[in-house]
């Protein structure tokens, strides 16, 4: 049985609930962050809407798709298209600043703890928001990652300066065809590292940020652990979402807090030992920096 008990700013007990995680946060000895699509929409990286219409109408109107996430998986009929539209994504959700500054509240309320972040996100929003490159462990890959599409080779590439060239020189639709990306090794086509088979590479980094997370885990088991969940939903559950509810389960110094814009819940056996939080995460790491604050000194 799963509990769904949530408050949302509209309530009192929103702010009941607000100072329960705030003393949960200060009162931690470390926190484990666990990241989903939800906290860089709350940054602006949105993926339909104005945004859509704004950067992707022409590929709307050719091909009939209403969203970003819908063109990612359109079988576009050449690689000059798909590179196209792949790369002028790529260049928008990862190597532009989100338009809000969410990661960089977050971590102005991390930045002094004992920290690690799981996320499944692959747009590189918490290191170019500051966060230790040491104590990020980016499960689900990188969109500024290339890797063979065999893959012939455990290895990733970077793609910054093709995918910036792609988009400077695509016309019509399409990137020139001496843009497309080939494999060093074997010379096939290079492809996005993002999982969805059995073809993702782990590469050397991955390995590196998957043993450190396990490592991190293992060292503070036992210790008052906060396992913040942030805009994680239900498309892949077996990576933050049940792992973190295992691990607070196994643990009785440890506290879950999950805030999503919409559905929050957990166990009911952790339903004393958890917070859900039904917010916008912008407003509500606002609201939470807020209540570090010292009251006013009135003369």
């Amino acid at each position: 049985m799963c509990s769904r008990t949530s408050t949302s700013p509209s309530t009192g007990a929103y702010w009941d609930d607000l100072a329960r995680l705030r003393a949960a946060l200060d009162g931690a000895e470390a926190v484990v962050i666990g990241a989903g699509a939800g906290l860089s929409a709350a940054a602006g990286f949105t993926y339909a809407g104005a945004r859509f219409q704004r950067y992707f109408s022409d590929f709307a109107e050719k091909y009939g798709f209403s969203d970003m996430y819908s063109g990612g998986f359109y079988p576009f009929p050449t690689p000059e298209e798909f590179w196209a539209y792949w790369s002028r994504y790529i260049f928008l959700n990862r190597y532009l600043d989100p338009p809000r500054p969410v990661y960089q509240q977050l971590l102005a309320l991390v930045r002094d703890k004992d920290y690690f972040v799981l996320t499944t996100n692959v747009d590189h929003c918490f290191q170019k928001a500051g966060f230790d490159k040491a104590r990020l462990f980016y499960t689900q890959g990188d969109y500024g990652l290339f890797q063979c599409s065999q893959p012939c080779c455990q290895e990733t590439f970077d793609n910054e300066l093709t995918i910036r060239r792609m988009v400077e020189r695509q016309k019509d639709l399409r990137v020139p065809s001496q843009l497309l990306p080939l494999c060093p090794h074997c010379g096939r086509p290079l492809t996005l590292n993002l999982r969805a088979d059995d073809k993702f590479v782990e590469d050397e980094g991955w390995r590196r940020a998957s043993e450190r997370y396990a490592a991190f885990l293992r060292a503070r088991r036992g210790r008052r652990t906060l396992f913040l969940e942030l805009g994680v939903g239900y498309n892949t559950p077996g990576i933050i979402k049940y792992p973190f509810w295992r691990m607070t389960a196994e643990d009785p110094a440890a506290t879950y807090a999950c805030v999503n814009a919409a559905q929050t819940a957990c166990p009911a056996e952790l339903s004393g030992r958890s917070i859900l939080l039904q917010a916008d995460l912008s407003q509500l790491l606002s609201d939470l920096s807020a209540l570090s604050q010292p009251p006013p000194v009135h003369s």
